[in-house]
């Protein structure tokens, strides 16, 4: 008989698209909860980039409930349909937040940016969206 973990590993040597690993052969740990600090962006750069995947999901999001093409939504934004869409498949190194945030506006949505009281306890502050 063979057990489960032996299937999928006979499986996974039997497809060659997996290279013949199973996920049993794969090491994982523990995630930090930020995907970019995980991937070993210093963690200003992280919380930028996380700010960022945010908007860009937000933007998203909101082209599709308001039932807009790229195009449509694109001159919206002020901006053209080729690079809407490649900020949207996550290519952020074009844009920036308040880019992001006129683009949100522009398309309806209220962007709020608080500041939160200075904590002693904290050296360093963070970015937070709550969509």
């Amino acid at each position: 008989m063979i057990s489960a973990a032996q299937g999928g590993a006979a499986r996974a040597r039997a497809n060659p698209g997996c290279r013949g690993l199973s996920v049993t052969d794969i090491p994982f740990g523990q995630g930090s909860g930020n995907v970019f600090a995980d991937m070993g962006f210093p963690p200003a750069e992280a919380a930028e980039l996380t700010v960022k995947s945010a908007l860009i999901t937000t933007i998203g999001d909101t082209i599709k409930a308001r039932k807009l093409t790229q195009r449509e939504a694109a001159r919206l934004c002020g901006t053209d349909q080729p690079t809407l869409s490649k900020v949207l498949r996550g290519r952020m190194e074009s844009v920036t937040i308040d880019r992001l945030a006129a683009w949100l506006t522009a398309l309806g949505r209220t962007v709020e940016i608080r500041v939160r009281p200075y904590d002693r306890r904290t050296t360093i502050g963070g970015l937070v969206v709550t969509p």
